[in-house]
């Protein structure tokens, strides 16, 4: 804009003023670099709820059942150590129709609980989780009660526990008796089966026997 400032012409340059037509003029996508609009945000909170209602139970279903099986094998090694401390037997029941279980000391034959205070009651699996069957050296068992013992020079008996989850998941807790190694799976785990002798060997077994 010119204007004439005492007897001389200068050149100046005059602000805009910012009327709503101007801003109804703007192409959307000025407008939109200063954030989203309010459709884009409740798309992007559409597709987030719908992700975590997918994710999320399946997470806390594995964990749970995870979380269990990480239970159980810290109770077999503090067992194992309070045996092995005390030099005494313990005896861990397990219920496995009320998916329960407690130890005990054998001194004796007389039983007492640990002096502990976390086994004052029995452990219980959470409401969704329960025992399918244990393997021992007896056989299997899938109801009633399954008694395992540990040794004061730390031998733990041989036993395979299977537990099961809602949503029909499976997980194996396998205990080693020589090495005490305990090994989770999440697929089952069935006992070796016994070795059959072939029937044209027997005759070479017996002639062997005879001949001693």
């Amino acid at each position: 804009m010119r204007q004439r400032v005492r007897g001389t012409w200068r050149w100046t340059w005059a602000t805009p003023r910012w009327s709503p037509r101007v801003s109804r003029l703007m192409p959307h996508a000025v407008r939109s670099s200063h954030g989203f609009t309010i459709l884009e945000i409740i798309m992007v909170l559409f597709l987030l709820v719908g992700l975590l209602g997918i994710v999320l139970p399946r997470i806390s279903l594995e964990e749970n059942l995870g979380s269990v099986g990480r239970r159980m094998v810290g109770t077999v090694r503090s067992l194992q150590s309070l045996a092995m401390t005390t030099q005494k037997t313990v005896r861990l029941y397990v219920d496995i129709d009320r998916g329960a279980y407690w130890p005990m000391i054998l001194e004796g034959n007389q039983e007492k609980a640990p002096i502990d205070s976390a086994w004052a009651t029995p452990s219980s699996l959470p409401a969704a989780i329960r025992f399918t069957d244990i393997l021992t050296t007896q056989g299997k068992k899938e109801s009633g009660r399954v008694d395992l013992f540990f040794s004061p020079t730390g031998r733990i008996d041989p036993a395979t526990m299977h537990l099961m989850d809602a949503r029909s998941n499976i997980l194996a807790i396998t205990i080693e008796p020589v090495t005490g190694a305990i090994r989770m799976s999440d697929e089952r785990i069935e006992p070796p089966k016994a070795r059959t002798i072939l029937d044209r060997v027997r005759p070479l077994l017996k002639s062997t026997a005879a001949g001693g």
